[in-house]
């Protein structure tokens, strides 16, 4: 008989302890640990389902370039993020809170892919795809662990999603999501969610970290060996990493997250990783009745309603992959009611702030110690570039005075501990954004002028540090 191990694990990090522990010493969360009971023939190669292909070493001189093909979904916000489209056998990750939007967009995904003819793509008639495991039709198998397919349908018929070789089904076995793959063939697979999954060998409940992990190998090694493009969705916990194990994220090809509030109609969708493109770009949704629908003028979107004169506004010019975007910082500085000031901050690093604080009081002499500052990215969105840091120090300077900031004006620039203003990059890039919107003027660092080539009738100030930049910022 094999032997039976015993194992305590943490289900938010993945941490093995021998004994129950009340706190993780990795993820310092509280009661996480849950015992697992493992054998050794469990842990043998021989459980899984699909083999990986034996291959022998070879030279790299020896080995094929071979040419990445991405296949559109139609979806432009969404091809945008993930590199051009679609890779043959990668394996995609999208997380996010409960009722953010996960469901909505695999379905709409499925839904386009289920559409395509290949017949009928360029990349074809150049012979330059690679091969999907289809044969002359392109099929689509959506799997809901969370759903029956009576209620996947009343979704689908809200998102208008009608396509003929899109394929529901209700399982969390895997085993039986094998069998419908070998039985269907589809290009494309979507499980929703990867927390409802099992394997009936593992002894763990669905969602525990030994399934999470073995049943998301799988779905790799399935991947890898058909050239199915397979998508899976993760819930996120409220401290903004994948339940079950972050493993998941070393595992995968590209990894999605969702970012916004529930009572916004804005959805951020934000790379993480990509093997296949870039990891700065965002993917920008709007949540209606009919489904997400790609927000085409993400600036305008962000500045629908145009900032008033008042104080302790301004507006930044921060630049999300190759996307620049003009995003309103609004302060408020009031006297503090309690012992302890507050700081509050929404969709700002707290941590930055509190360094252009630091800054403003060290040296302007702005005596903010006993106020409570409240800082906020209007829009919902997420902001973490050092070049919104001129624009923050500007609004508080105008919130803590009351005196408004110049109408029409942009800034941008990164704020050194000596007060100093640094260069940004892709300078022409936010000017040009921001001269389409009709702004009048834009505050730039000194650094950034030298080499600048562009043509704008915005007035261009260019500053060398944070008390020149306030200087040109007011009336």
């Amino acid at each position: 008989m094999s032997k039976i191990k015993v194992s305590f694990r943490c289900q938010e990090c993945g941490y093995v302890s021998l004994r129950w522990l009340g706190r993780c010493p990795d993820c310092q969360q509280w009661n996480s640990f849950v015992e697992e009971t493992d054998t050794e023939t469990e842990t043998s190669v021989s459980r899984y389902f699909i083999q990986c292909k034996k291959e022998e070493p070879r030279s790299i001189k020896k080995i094929e370039k071979s040419k990445i093909i991405h296949l559109p979904t139609g979806i432009k916000e969404f091809d945008h993020i993930l590199g051009g489209g679609v890779v043959p056998g990668s394996l995609i990750l999208i997380g996010g809170p409960p009722g953010i939007g996960k469901s909505t967009l695999l379905l709409q995904v499925a839904n386009k892919l289920a559409k395509i003819d290949f017949e009928e793509e360029q990349c074809l008639k150049k012979q330059e795809i690679v091969s999907f495991p289809f044969d002359g039709k392109c099929r689509t198998l959506y799997i809901s662990g969370e759903e029956s397919i009576q209620q996947t349908k009343l979704r689908a018929a809200r998102l208008n999603v009608d396509a003929e070789k899109l394929f529901i089904v209700s399982e969390t076995n895997l085993e039986n999501i094998f069998d419908y793959f070998q039985k269907l063939k589809p290009s494309f697979v979507m499980i929703d969610s990867i927390q409802t999954i099992y394997k009936s060998v593992l002894s763990g409940i669905p969602g525990s970290v030994s399934q999470v992990r073995e049943c998301t190998m799988e779905l790799l090694r399935m991947a890898k060996n058909t050239n199915a493009a397979i998508f899976i969705s993760g819930q996120v916990t409220k401290e903004g990493i994948i339940a079950g194990p972050r493993i998941l994220e070393h595992m995968v090809d590209t990894v999605l997250y969702f970012e916004g509030e529930s009572h916004l109609s804005c959805r951020i969708l934000r790379v993480h990783k990509n093997r296949f493109g870039s990891t700065n770009e965002i993917g920008i949704f709007s949540m209606r009745d009919n489904g997400l629908v790609e927000v085409k003028d993400s600036t305008s979107f962000f500045l629908s309603k145009q900032p008033r004169k008042i104080s302790g506004s301004t507006v930044v010019a921060s630049l999300e992959g190759t996307r620049p975007l003009l995003i309103e910082i609004q302060v408020l500085v009031t006297t503090t009611s309690f012992s302890m000031p507050q700081r509050r901050t929404i969709g700002i690093d707290f941590n930055r702030l509190s360094l252009l604080l630091a800054v403003l009081e060290k040296r302007i002499g702005l005596s903010i110690g006993t106020k409570d500052i409240f800082v906020n990215a209007a829009g919902g969105i997420q902001v973490k570039e050092p070049a919104i840091d001129l624009g923050i120090a500007v609004a508080v300077v105008s919130s803590f005075k009351d005196i408004p900031c110049k109408m029409h004006m942009v800034v941008m620039g990164e704020v050194g501990l000596g007060g100093e203003i640094r260069a940004v990059n892709f300078i022409e890039k936010r000017i040009k954004e921001a001269d389409k919107l009709g702004f009048k003027e834009c505050i730039i660092p000194k650094d950034n002028l030298e080499g600048l080539k562009i043509k704008s009738k915005m007035k261009i100030n260019a500053v060398d540090n944070v008390r020149d930049a306030l200087n040109s910022c007011f009336n």
